[in-house]
């Protein structure tokens, strides 16, 4: 998907940086990641080897998901990668789960943004530890990125780690990143249409939350439509209709993750491919 959407995949710089001014040198992060747009401009010659190499990316991709996935497993973490478009409120509804399970679960995030920090910023001035990841022209994070950004932070004191995909419903869709739990938002102000115009990425969702509540009658929000397509298209996603600014509706889903980590966090097949 990444190819048709002209994100870059090869787009070089991705910076890792910490919640410290220490800086382990992770600026090459995608360095391995081959040109994989190469040869789009020559007709159809190279189509087999675009497509062979697209392969052997998400192979890749996938055993270092996998890898990482074992890893957060022996730490004992719960992760979740959240994703949806930009301005759907990632980031306000990540720092006030973070914020109102304090005292019962340790909450850190890793951000990926294509350019600015200040999500980051915002998390950190609540007091949650974060690494933010700048991905340049890549409009999702991978496995390896994520692998990296997760040594610079201490695993060992936390019991959940939320990742903040890029704002991107296409291309995250096809990346596993080694969570437990991939969550999709759909805010009120979007539209009911989204998982319709999306389905890849709301099929592939294990939660679906729906944010902004308290705006959806200002935006003329059809819940039962947005409901029905939600339930079309992600039909064994479990669904939370909340508002982060509110707070209206966030006990169950603080209570959903409670409960999950107490179990040990280890979800079903994952079925995102």
């Amino acid at each position: 998907m990444c190819q048709e959407c002209g994100c870059g995949v090869s787009g070089g710089d991705v910076k890792i940086g910490g919640h410290s001014p220490v800086d382990h040198g992770h600026h090459h992060a995608h360095g391995d990641h081959g040109h994989p747009d190469h040869g789009h401009d020559h007709g159809h010659l190279h189509g087999t080897k675009t497509l062979d190499l697209n392969v052997s990316l998400m192979a890749k991709n996938d055993r270092l998901a996998e890898r990482n996935r074992g890893f957060f497993h022996a730490k004992k973490l719960l992760v979740l990668n959240v994703v949806s478009s930009p301005g759907s409120g990632k980031t306000t509804f990540i720092r006030e789960t973070a914020v109102q399970l304090a005292g019962k679960l340790r909450v850190g995030v890793i951000v990926g943004d294509l350019a600015t920090d200040n999500d980051a910023a915002r998390l950190r001035g609540a007091g949650i530890p974060v690494v933010q990841i700048t991905t340049g022209t890549v409009c999702h994070l991978d496995a390896d990125m994520v692998s990296k950004a997760a040594e610079q932070l201490d695993l060992d004191q936390l019991d959940v780690l939320v990742i903040e995909n890029v704002g991107n419903l296409v291309c995250p869709a096809d990346y596993d990143l080694g969570e437990d739990l991939r969550v999709v938002l759909l805010s009120t102000t979007e539209g009911e249409d989204k998982p319709l115009k999306y389905p890849p990425m709301f099929h592939s969702a294990h939660v679906a939350i729906v944010t902004k509540s308290d705006l959806a009658k200002a935006a003329g929000f059809d819940r039962e439509v947005a409901l029905a397509n939600l339930n079309r298209v992600s039909h064994h996603a479990e669904i939370f209709e909340l508002s982060s600014k509110t707070g209206k509706g966030m006990k169950p889903w603080l209570d959903y993750l409670v409960n999950l980590r107490a179990q040990g966090g280890v979800q079903p097949a994952h079925h995102h491919h």
